[in-house]
């Protein structure tokens, strides 16, 4: 199955770059396709219609490569800075101007958890926050009538719905939206009717990304946990790839792909070479790091491995 094999020459690749006023990376890739579409069997050479023929051919794999190419968008989640706040029942430190400090660090936008125990956010913090971000909310909730009638009156940018134990230290898995269908399709159903998209939290499986499908759902998050705590190379290995079997099937049935859940500073690289993933939701690590370096510097850190710069 061997086609050939295409040399590139860089510095030349560097003069025609710097000619045509473009970066070195973009013409590398012009000239690489370029040989590839030749090895395909087509030839600008043979004539005029030719020519075209391969012209077209070019810059069809270029635009799937491009669309391949977009750089994932990164939310914080505060949820922690209100942790720290509610641990000495006082007023500092303040989540609202923690979401400040992210966006001007570079964020794409912030999550917040409304908790039915409001054990960190609180009802104001998710009303200030929706009035004075310039990027974007989300508002993660469980699929009650009270938390839907907040986020229809607050209207977030999206809503991830997301299951709730009352002793759970954080979220432990994915919503069961195969099991729990016709109650999570009249969720997304009612906020819709209100004007707010709808993300559902799902492990990396096939029948709740199927379900997923069915609820009229804008959106699935994936839940990265299982990559994230997997030990040993072969168990990482599984669990990535399960997340990247969810995140094809979810684009397939024409659902957005958000992924989040126990990445860091360590594991998040990897995942952002997913090019199905188009926004990642990190928390406790970044503001873990936060403590110790400041918000800013560790979003910009994060920012740097989400979107490989």
């Amino acid at each position: 199955g061997l086609l050939g094999d295409v040399v590139l020459c860089v510095d030349a690749a560097r003069r025609e770059a710097e000619a045509g006023g473009v970066g070195l990376h973009r013409r590398l890739l012009e000239l690489l396709v370029h040989g590839v579409v030749h090895l395909l069997g087509e030839d600008h050479e043979a004539g005029a219609a030719e020519a075209r023929r391969m012209e077209a051919r070019e810059r069809a794999l270029m635009d799937r490569l491009d669309k391949e190419g977009i750089m994932a968008d990164l939310c914080i989640n505060v949820d922690h800075v209100a942790t720290v706040r509610e641990a000495r029942l006082a007023a500092e430190p303040d989540p609202v101007q923690a979401a400040v400090l992210v966006e001007l660090a570079g964020a794409d936008g912030v999550v917040v958890h409304l908790r039915e125990d409001r054990r960190h956010i609180k009802d104001r913090d998710v009303r200030v926050l929706r009035q004075i971000l310039k990027t974007r909310l989300t508002l993660e909730m469980a699929a009650t009538d009270e938390m839907i009638a907040i986020a229809s009156e607050i209207r977030p940018d999206i809503v991830t719905l997301v299951p709730e134990k009352r002793r759970e230290l954080t979220t432990e898995g994915g919503l069961d939206v195969a099991a729990h269908e016709g109650h999570i399709r009249e969720a997304v159903a009612r906020l819709h009717d209100a004007g707010v998209p709808v993300s559902l939290f799902v492990d990396p499986e096939a029948a709740q990304v199927e379900a997923a499908g069915r609820t009229g759902a804008d959106c699935v998050e994936i839940h990265t946990g299982r990559y994230a705590e997997a030990r040993g190379a072969e168990a990482r290995d599984r669990e990535f790839e399960a997340v990247v079997a969810a995140a094809r099937a979810a684009r397939d049935l024409g659902l957005r792909v958000h992924a989040g859940h126990g990445l860091d500073y360590r594991n998040t690289a990897r995942m952002a070479s997913v090019s199905e993933i188009e926004e990642f939701s990190i928390g406790h690590a970044v503001v873990a790091r936060a403590v110790l370096v400041g918000m800013e510097r560790a979003v910009r850190e994060m920012l740097a491995l989400v979107k490989g710069c």
